[in-house]
Parts: C-alpha cells; sequence; structure tokens
C-alpha cells in the first residue's frame, strides 16, 4: 500500500465526509467498508494499520461505533474541528432524512398503501436480527464460558426482565475477574498521554453534552416527555456496548415496555425506515422520540420534532467526548488484558441481548396475536398464540434471511422488496 499523502485541508475532508454521510448506508458494517475505501483507499490520508487501530478503539465504546470511527479520523487528520466535522456530517444528512420519513410514517402510516408496506417491512426486520445474531455469535463464542455468558444474559432479560445496564455491567465484571491475574505490562511515561488535558476535554464535551438535559429538567421539570426523553438517549449512550441492535433491547425495554411511547410494531417499522436511510442504525432513536412526541397527550408536529432532534442530540454527542478525551488512551486500553477479557464477556453478553430482541421481534411481526404470562416472581412475559402465527410473515422473513445470510444481498433491497411483498400480500392476496 501506498503511503499516505499530505494531511488534507479541511474543505477536503469536509466535502470527503460529506460523501460518506450521504452514502453511508448499509449499517456499521457497509459504513465502515465506505470510510476505508474512501479514506485510506481514495484519499490515502491514513495508512490502514492506523485506521484498523481507530477501528479497535471505537468497537469499545458504547454508542454507534461508525460514526465514533468518523469522528475518530477526523481527529487524528485536523484535531477537534475535523473530528467535529467528520463525525457531524457522518450524522447529519441521515438525521434530516429519517425525520421526513417519521413524518410521513406518523401522518401515513395509516393509510392502507403504506400499512401493507411496512407489514413486509416488519418480517424483513426479524430476519435483519436474525443475521446479526449469528454474525456477531461467530465473533463472540469463543468457549463454553461465553456461551454460558450469552444464555445468562438472554434469560435475565426475556425470563426476568433485568435491567439492560446490569446484564451489561455484571458481565464486564465477570470478564474482567477471568482477566485478573494477566500481566499488564507497564507504559513508558513518555507514551502517558495527559490527565489534565483529557479531564479538561471530558468536562467541556460532557457539558456540552448534558447542558441540553439540564436547561429541560431546569425549565420543564423531570416528568416533561422532553425531559424524559434526554435523560432515556443520554442514559442509553452511556450504558449499549455491543453496536446498534444491543442498543436496540435496551431501546424496547424502556421505551416500549416501561414508557410506553410506541408499539411494538411501530417499534419494529422505525428500524425498517433506519435501515434504508444513509447513516447509523441507531437514528431509530430518532423516531422512537418522534412518535413519542407525536403520539403525546396535546402534542403533535412541534413536539414530535423536539423530542426526535433532542434524542439525536443525546445519541451522538456524546462520541465526541469519547473520542477527545479517550483517544489519547486508546494504544494502552488495546495493550491491557484485563479490559480485553472484560470487553470479551460484554460481546458475549451482547448476543444474549440480541437473541432476546429477535425473540421479541418475532413475536410481533409474525403473529397477530400475543397473551402475557405472569411468572411466579412477578416479571410479565409476553408469548404468542400459537395458532396466529401469520404464514405469509413467515414465509417473508425465511426469504430475507435467506438472502441475506445465504446470498448475501444488499440490505437496503431486501427491505423494499419485502415493503413490495408486504403491499402485495395485503392489498391484493
Amino acid at each position: 500500500m501506498a503511503d499516505p499523502v499530505a494531511t488534507p485541508s479541511l474543505a477536503d475532508l469536509t466535502q470527503a465526509s460529506w460523501k460518506v454521510g450521504v452514502l453511508g448506508f448499509g449499517g456499521p458494517a457497509g459504513q465502515i467498508a465506505l470510510m476505508h475505501r474512501v479514506f485510506v483507499d481514495e484519499k490515502r490520508w491514513i495508512d490502514e494499520p492506523r485506521y484498523l487501530h481507530a477501528l479497535s478503539y471505537c468497537t469499545l465504546l458504547p454508542g454507534p461505533e461508525a460514526q465514533q470511527l468518523a469522528t475518530y479520523v477526523g481527529w487524528l487528520l485536523h484535531g477537534v474541528r475535523g473530528g467535529i466535522i467528520a463525525g457531524g456530517l457522518f450524522v447529519i444528512p441521515g438525521v434530516v432524512v429519517m425525520l421526513g420519513l417519521s413524518w410521513l410514517y406518523a401522518a401515513q402510516g395509516q393509510t392502507p398503501l403504506v400499512a401493507a408496506m411496512f407489514y413486509g417491512v416488519k418480517a424483513a426486520v426479524v430476519a435483519l436480527v436474525v443475521e446479526a445474531l449469528i454474525r456477531i455469535g461467530r465473533r463472540a463464542l469463543k468457549g463454553w464460558t461465553d456461551l454460558a455468558i450469552a444464555a445468562a444474559a438472554f434469560a435475565a432479560l426475556t425470563l426476568f426482565g433485568a435491567p439492560f445496564p446490569v446484564v451489561v455491567l455484571s458481565a464486564a465484571l465477570i470478564g474482567f475477574l477471568r482477566g485478573a491475574n494477566a500481566p499488564t505490562g507497564d507504559v513508558p511515561k513518555s507514551d502517558m498521554p495527559s490527565a489534565r488535558h483529557a479531564l479538561m476535554t471530558a468536562v467541556i464535551w460532557a457539558g456540552l453534552w448534558l447542558g441540553p438535559l439540564a436547561a429541560l429538567w431546569l425549565s420543564l421539570g423531570p416528568q416533561h416527555l422532553l425531559t424524559r426523553v434526554a435523560a432515556l438517549f443520554s442514559t442509553l449512550a452511556t450504558v449499549t456496548f455491543g453496536g446498534a441492535y444491543a442498543a436496540l433491547a435496551y431501546l424496547q425495554q424502556q421505551a416500549v415496555s416501561a414508557q410506553g411511547w410506541l408499539t411494538p410494531a411501530q417499534m419494529i417499522d422505525g428500524l425498517g425506515l433506519a435501515e434504508t436511510t444513509p447513516g447509523p442504525l441507531v437514528l431509530v432513536n430518532q423516531h422512537v422520540a418522534f412518535m413519542a412526541g407525536w403520539q403525546a397527550p396535546g402534542g403533535g408536529m412541534g413536539l414530535a420534532l423536539a423530542a426526535g432532534l433532542i434524542a439525536s442530540w443525546s445519541t451522538f454527542a456524546p462520541s465526541f467526548l469519547w473520542i477527545f478525551a479517550g483517544a489519547p488512551y486508546a494504544e494502552r486500553l488495546r495493550q491491557n488484558p484485563r479490559a480485553k477479557a472484560a470487553l470479551a464477556a460484554v460481546t458475549a453478553a451482547v448476543l444474549g441481548v440480541i437473541a432476546n430482541l429477535a425473540v421479541w421481534f418475532a413475536v410481533h411481526a409474525l403473529f397477530k396475536q400475543s397473551r402475557p404470562w405472569h411468572a411466579a416472581w412477578g416479571h410479565v412475559l409476553d408469548l404468542p398464540v400459537l395458532g396466529s402465527l401469520d404464514p405469509y410473515a413467515l414465509g417473508l422473513s425465511i426469504l430475507a434471511g435467506a438472502a441475506l445470510i445465504r446470498w448475501k444481498v444488499n440490505v437496503i433491497a431486501v427491505v423494499l422488496v419485502c415493503a413490495a411483498a408486504g403491499a402485495v400480500i395485503r392489498l391484493w392476496l
């Protein structure tokens, strides 16, 4: 591979980052590949080892790893200004598109044609989650211990309704204890980053991130919808290790089950919309908040728009904190076997989290009816009525899964074909 070329100008970085933001379809895998093609292969602004180093660090963080990688690359090239440009432009096109789609969904989602199309999208979403389960399983399960952690996480969430952060933190503790006897190695003092600079950076970016939440709390009170939206998605940004599908499990638990902001069907539809827009998959957060504002008592377009934008800010602003304050420590963290063991256990737990999400989606997308089951320990589990299985939805999910897993068909194509098939099934069959 050719050596990296000179550092680009801010204008060149802006143009390339805008290209990535507009063309960044296909979820994290597609976006990471696109950035590699633009920043490493085409522009040659950074080399392969440095790109992979940045990617390794970002996969260890909570939140959207692809946006964090874009921010990291921008930071490498032009410091904080470059990070803001690359990380911001990575999400802005998707935020704008998702707002428009959420409005169309809220205003027109009950019309026969749109409802029929989303019938097919729901079936595709089930296949997408199963495909993610298989893909992450290949990486996460390296032994019987990892399998036990994944199974325990699934049981804790599904059977006992354990809070998502407790599951993740418990897995991290187990992994840390497993690696407690491993040598940590020494880092030369000359290689140690400035703790004072890191602390100042963290304080500044934490203030920018949490400032809107504090303002909402003081002006509207803790029970106002906008305050609760900011609090939920700020919490989500700090506890969701393992990518977008792990975040969805916690989001479903809180926004649908606990808060009742939207129905399971609307949650699944939002994921389908996010799969067809550029930018991170967690733009589904914006759709969830938009629907919460749209459907709230006295709500409407104004409250929905405000809730959606607050959700996006609370989701993506923390990425700048993690990168600008933490990137100088990235190499040290990668060399720490205890940290690696903790994060490996979290990855295994994420597999159980996604399995829980797959079951939840399947119950609400493939069956026409479900019923609550009250466990002796107080948890209520939503079980499908087996006689209400929808054979058309099941068939679409199987075909979508084969297309994704067996034939590696593009995600957007699968979603669009399922939407068209759903329209045919619901309107003409």
